[in-house]
């Protein structure tokens, strides 16, 4: 047996001892290997679509015009552009992300609190690195944090 194939028996038995460690905390049944492979087909799937539409950039080019009015709507479109080009990006590293986690055994563990992410909020976002309760908490954080303070408001003031 060579080496590369000695590594990978290691890191499936220490996949398989983590995912029964992990998943106890949770009444879920582990998931099957037919379930792993189907999310790993649609993960797959999904890195493609997003690479080639990552590839396409064209939206995002500076392009000058005499006209100030369509000066300010190129820029609208770049911007739009832009921001979908970076959501679609985001996306794609998350897919990245949870295709590394179903190769190392934690795919539909929670990355927070260890419990098991339920099985309908994988098939609605396959690439979900958070249970319900953990991505509110999370998004809640977000939200704090990106809104401006009554405090600095009133100092601005």
């Amino acid at each position: 047996m060579s080496t590369g194939e000695n590594r990978s028996t290691i890191s499936s038995d220490e996949r398989e001892s983590k995912a029964s460690r992990t998943r106890g905390k949770s009444k879920a049944e582990p998931m099957t290997q037919n379930e792993l492979n189907r999310f790993r087909a649609i993960l797959t799937a999904k890195v493609v679509e997003l690479e080639r539409f990552t590839r396409h950039r064209e939206g995002i080019t500076v392009e000058r015009s005499a006209d100030q009015l369509e000066e300010i709507q190129a820029a609208s479109q770049r911007a739009l552009a832009v921001s979908n080009l970076d959501r679609e990006f985001n996306q794609l590293r998350n897919a990245r992300a949870a295709l590394h986690r179903i190769q190392e055994g934690s795919f539909g563990i929670c990355q927070e609190c260890d419990d098991d992410i339920a099985p309908k909020r994988l098939v609605a976002v396959p690439w979900a690195q958070f249970c319900i309760r953990c991505q509110e908490a999370v998004d809640r954080n977000l939200e704090e944090i990106q809104a401006p303070s009554p405090d600095l408001l009133g100092r601005a003031a």
